[in-house]
């Protein structure tokens, strides 16, 4: 664990169990420094970590004060973010290009670095060795089991999220996995969407014939009043990096999520787009691996982080929830050839993909401001 990650897991713990409240000020960066033996610059992405999360704020020349409570849900007023400084993701990779900032393509705004084309063909030649002309075969309908053994073991790395292969759902991107949970949930239920949002979740809801609330974005997430209000019980949200907006959901706004789900008796959508963008290695908490109730289910694709033109995203689904999608799903066919699927747990097996995802956060920590 890198010097930061410690200092950042310490404070995060400290704030979480209360040793420091909601309002309390932080030991400035030089005693932290001091104290724990480390750099200026080390303090300071701990703190814009813990900044980013929406555990703490800062406020220029007076140092950084707690913004979180674990007591605190619906709060009758939204966190102040002003004085967050910013983000280098946001910085350094969410600027508009061609007009991109009102278009409907989000892939249009980012400059990152592309997966290597021989890391691609080295995995698909070993493949074609390995499996012969059975890459040829029709898959299974959740996705093949190599495939969601690898995801399991990565997420596991990557994310502390515990899952079994049969709580992995393959699909061919995020729109198509939208597209499965009206008749999941049943097209009766009422959702609720972040407004604004990525404009193919509202279409793909409303082709789909689901009544949809529009629930505006504050500085830390979806406004904690129209939560109040709705009459929504599924609650789809983009925590780590809304589009257009940008807004990332604090720590707090994320139990509120939880609560939410909780007494709706409803069930979140956790749509965790972009998440691997983060310039830091600390996993980044989310709220299916936080969820002790079985209300969220999980959503992410590798559209960004391969290719575009690689349709495959996958589904986690919460362990009692798994006998209800065979139930209402498990006749549906998975649409992603087999081909791509061994290819791509390859690539996660072989540490390849691991190492294009650090050489990004290399990327965005550079480009900082």
């Amino acid at each position: 664990m890198k010097k930061y990650e410690t200092l950042y897991e310490r404070l995060k713990n400290e704030i979480i169990e209360g040793a420091y409240r909601l309002g309390d000020k932080l030991p400035p960066k030089r005693t932290l420094a001091e104290e724990f033996r480390l750099s200026l610059s080390t303090v300071e992405t701990a703190l814009d970590i813990l900044r980013s999360e929406g555990y703490i704020d800062s406020k220029e020349r007076s140092g950084c004060f707690v913004c979180y409570s674990p007591n605190v849900v619906f709060s009758p007023l939204p966190i102040s973010r002003k004085g967050v400084a910013p983000s280098p993701l946001r910085e350094a990779s969410f600027s508009p290009v061609n007009g991109a900032a009102q278009g409907k393509d989000p892939h249009a705004r980012f400059s990152v670095p592309p997966f290597p084309f021989y890391a691609y063909a080295r995995a698909a030649r070993a493949v074609l060795a390995d499996f012969g002309d059975r890459v040829l075969q029709k898959s299974p309908g959740g996705g093949v089991a190599e495939l969601k053994t690898a995801l399991k073991n990565y997420l596991f790395r990557s994310r502390g999220i515990r899952v079994s292969e049969e709580q992995i759902v393959i699909g061919a991107g995020a729109e198509y996995l939208y597209g499965l949970l009206p008749a999941l949930f049943g097209r009766e239920k009422i959702f609720g969407i972040e407004s604004p949002s990525y404009g193919q979740i509202e279409s793909v809801y409303a082709a789909q014939g689901v009544t949809l609330r529009l629930l505006p974005l504050e500085p830390d997430g979806v406004s904690s009043a129209a939560l109040r209000s709705t009459d929504a019980t599924i609650l789809h949200v983009t925590p780590f990096r809304s589009f257009p907006s940008l807004v990332t959901a604090t720590a707090a706004k994320k139990e509120e999520y939880l609560s939410f789900a909780e007494e709706k008796k409803g069930y979140i959508v956790e749509d965790d787009y972009l998440s691997e963008f983060s310039p830091y290695a600390v996993s980044v908490k989310t709220l299916f691996g936080a969820d002790k109730n079985g209300r969220t289910i999980y959503v992410n694709t590798f559209s960004k982080t391969l290719s575009a033109a690689l349709r495959i995203g996958y589904m986690l689904l919460p362990q009692p929830f798994v006998q209800t999608y065979e139930n209402k799903l498990g006749y549906s066919s998975c649409p992603v050839p087999v081909f791509e699927q061994y290819v791509l747990a390859r690539i996660l097996n072989d540490g390849s993909f691991e190492r294009h995802v650090n050489k990004l956060r290399r990327v965005l920590r550079s480009s900082a401001p």
